[in-house]
């Protein structure tokens, strides 16, 4: 009786894992059948997107590398991809890089505070807005231009900005402003802010507020009324790129956004500076 029930119970017990087993090759097969949501950006501007060396935040392991990107880009590109049922699939490259890799089919989409301008519009195709970021500029808390209350109290400055964006064309608001060559990444740019070779840097908001908040020694000057910088809704409106006429994915990506009102936004935004890897 004793060698029966012991049979018995050996039969279970395989039977339960046998089940197991299949269960568990069920859910890895429905994983793999996903649909793939390929995503360029730089990873090096943050709040929007950087790269850390670990999944701490909810981060997202980079294709072809030990890094995981996090940021509000990613935040943004993982709610997007869950609304779809696609697996998120994160790609770092420079930014000249990104119009180039979505147009080849390397990637799907850009997520990576790009601008919706007139001109990207020739190669590309935006999704709705999915964040708005005003026009501002950063100095040293020590610096010549600490208690600047409009542009026009900028004259003169040694400014720059990033290359191939509308926070470089904004310096020719500057009165007199000697313009230095734009830098590839906003890292560069603050350390060329903190070092001394420039004494203005012209970005967008969140990019200024994430840098103060990593840097106390910096200021951010955010001009309003007639002294602000003079912009249009090209210059602060950011959207998500995809290759032209790719409207079934393009369709997809502005129903998630529709879903994500503006609280959710700024959350995710304040989220993002909090853990950017300088405020640590």
């Amino acid at each position: 009786m004793k060698l029966t029930q012991k049979l018995a119970a050996i039969i279970a017990i395989c039977v339960l894992a046998i089940g197991t087993a299949v269960i568990a090759g069920c859910g890895s097969s429905a994983d793999s059948d996903k649909k793939v949501l390929r995503v360029g950006m730089e990873c090096a501007y943050a709040p929007f997107n950087w790269a850390q060396n670990d999944d701490t935040n909810g981060a997202v392991k980079i294709a072809d590398s030990d890094q995981y990107a996090m940021g509000y880009d990613i935040l943004m590109a993982k709610k997007i991809a869950d609304g779809m049922g696609y697996k998120l699939e994160i790609h770092k490259m420079d930014w000249d890089g990104l119009i180039p890799a979505v147009n080849t089919g390397k990637i799907d989409a850009v997520i990576a505070g790009m601008s919706i301008t007139d001109k990207r519009k020739q190669t590309v195709d935006f999704s709705d807005v999915y964040y708005n970021a005003s026009i501002v500029a950063l100095v040293k808390k020590d610096g010549k231009y600490a208690n600047a209350q409009s542009v026009a109290d900028l004259n003169g400055a040694i400014a720059t900005s990033q290359l191939n964006t509308v926070w470089y064309d904004m310096i020719d608001q500057i009165p007199n402003a000697d313009k230095q060559p734009a830098i590839d990444n906003v890292p560069g740019m603050i350390v060329a802010l903190t070092s001394g070779k420039v004494n203005v840097l012209v970005l967008d908001k969140p990019t200024a507020m994430a840098a103060v908040f990593a840097n106390p020694d910096l200021k951010m000057l955010d001009f309003t009324g007639d002294g602000a910088f003079k912009v249009s809704k090209e210059d602060v409106e950011m959207g998500i790129a995809v290759k032209k006429d790719n409207s079934d994915l393009l369709k997809k990506i502005n129903e998630q956004l529709a879903k994500i009102n503006d609280d959710d936004r700024n959350k995710m935004m304040e989220d993002a500076i909090k853990v950017q890897p300088l405020s640590k």
